[in-house]
């Protein structure tokens, strides 16, 4: 049998179809350009293998873009009704897929964990277990199932770096900061050109406090990661340029430099750009932080929304997406849509059923309405809802720098309703977590809190 450059069997016998999937799985983990095109490629050379459309499909699933599931659940029935036997892997990603599909979350990563006990060097399963653990806020995953995929894999693979990016952000995520920017930058002296690996690193800069460095740091990598769509070829384009310019202006408002944190939104974040809702969740994250100081977004938030497809086809898929379409609706000011809005996801999210739903249940409903209450000013309505979450908000999915804006609103929420004792607490523990900041003393003052010293 035929096998992939990491030694996971193929049934393809097309040497063309075999490298229009490695190109495009490189695109998948280094999010240069899309897969779709080399996806294509290797569906014409060999129209009977079935790999290719299963890549095909796990990377539309993989956008969280309600638009574009029904494509993917189509190639999954494609990859059905091929004739003859599947072998074992595929027919282990079908089923990981189907799940995904169908809502169960947390049952596609234990297939993919089996795919990977099976195949250690399965960068596909990797890369979508890597997603789904991220987006179920699963620390311990991030961190152990790359970590286990790192032990074996060689150095010299060209995929290397790009896994052990992987294995740097689940270490982050975990709280092991040194160990994690070791890992990302070991990723990088392997190949420039891995921005998850830059990412992680930006997140251990936040995490720590290490604002005017972590600038310095995503600057100096800028070649990697900023270039402009329009600009260049496709393998200069990076999908993650949207994510690390909202990491760009996390480090402008921690020095309450709102301006810069508006020029970031500007050039990686602005709404003609705007193509996938995960894109959305960052400029509607970036700009509720912004508001949330005081600052003038003028009409970002209604070009936000002009593009933002939210209504009872998108509702209920992903509750980290529904929280920040609601935060852009508050910002809006829309208060009676995004009160419909509320409803919608969470009846959709109760009959969707799946991870979601059960996460939208019991932390989203609270988490919405408190969101809600706030953007009524009944500040300690909000308060009441919002704090008992934070201790198990991690399910909410998303890393720990972007549920940081559920913090951040309920420290608005005490200074602007005279919460002063729940605001303090919450201050001395960000206080505790990293250096003080001209954000962190911003709060101070808003709560009448000495100086930190």
């Amino acid at each position: 049998m035929r096998r992939d450059p990491r030694g996971n069997p193929v049934t393809t016998a097309s040497a063309a179809a075999l490298d229009a999937s490695e190109r495009a799985l490189w695109r998948m983990m280094s999010f240069y350009g899309t897969p779709i095109e080399d996806l294509d490629a290797a569906i014409a050379a060999d129209p009977g293998w079935r790999l290719p459309r299963l890549m095909k499909a796990g990377f539309l699933l993989s956008l969280t873009e309600p638009a574009l599931a029904g494509d993917a659940v189509a190639l999954l029935a494609e990859v059905a009704a091929v004739p003859g036997a599947i072998d074992a892997r595929e027919r282990d990603h079908l089923g990981a897929l189907q799940r995904l599909a169908g809502g169960d979350w947390l049952g596609a990563s234990d297939a993919w964990s089996a795919i990977l006990a099976a195949h250690p060097r399965d960068a596909i399963a990797l890369q979508w277990a890597h997603l789904f653990d991220f987006y179920r806020g699963d620390s311990t995953q991030l961190r152990e199932r790359s970590g286990a995929a790192i032990a074996c894999w060689p150095e010299d693979d060209p995929l290397h770096p790009y896994a052990l990016a992987l294995h740097a952000f689940g270490l982050e995520e975990s709280g092991q900061y040194a160990a994690a920017e070791a890992a990302g930058r070991q990723a990088l002296a392997g190949n420039p050109r891995v921005p998850w690996a830059i990412h992680a690193v930006a997140h251990v800069m936040e995490m720590q406090g290490r604002h005017a460095e972590g600038a310095r740091w995503l600057d100096v990598q800028r070649r990697q990661w900023g270039v402009r769509p329009g600009a260049g070829s496709d393998e200069d384009l990076n999908g993650f340029a949207g994510h690390l310019g909202w990491h760009e202006a996390l480090f402008a408002l921690e020095t309450l430099d709102v301006a810069a944190a508006l020029r970031s939104l500007d050039t990686y974040l602005d709404a003609p750009s705007m193509e996938i809702t995960l894109q959305r969740v960052d400029a509607a994250s970036l700009l509720w932080r912004i508001a949330l100081l005081g600052g003038d977004v003028g009409d970002r938030w209604r070009d936000l929304l002009a593009g933002w497809r939210l209504d009872a086809a998108s509702a209920g898929q992903s509750l980290f997406n529904d929280v920040h379409a609601t935060l852009a609706l508050i910002g809006a000011d829309e208060m009676a849509r995004a009160d419909d809005w509320v409803a919608l996801v969470l009846a959709s999210a109760e009959r969707n059923g799946g991870w979601n739903g059960a996460v939208s249940g019991a932390i989203g409903a609270p988490l919405l309405r408190g969101l809600l209450a706030f953007g009524a000013g009944r500040y300690a309505v909000a308060a009441d809802l919002i704090a008992p979450l934070r201790e198990r908000l991690a399910p909410f999915g998303g890393s720990h720098a972007q549920r940081d804006v559920v913090s951040q609103t309920l420290l608005a929420a005490a200074a602007r309703g005279g919460l002063h004792q729940a605001g303090r607490a919450l201050l001395d523990e960000r206080r505790q977590a990293k250096p003080a900041t001209p954000l962190s003393e911003h709060w101070a003052r808003a709560l009448a809190v000495a100086p930190h010293r």
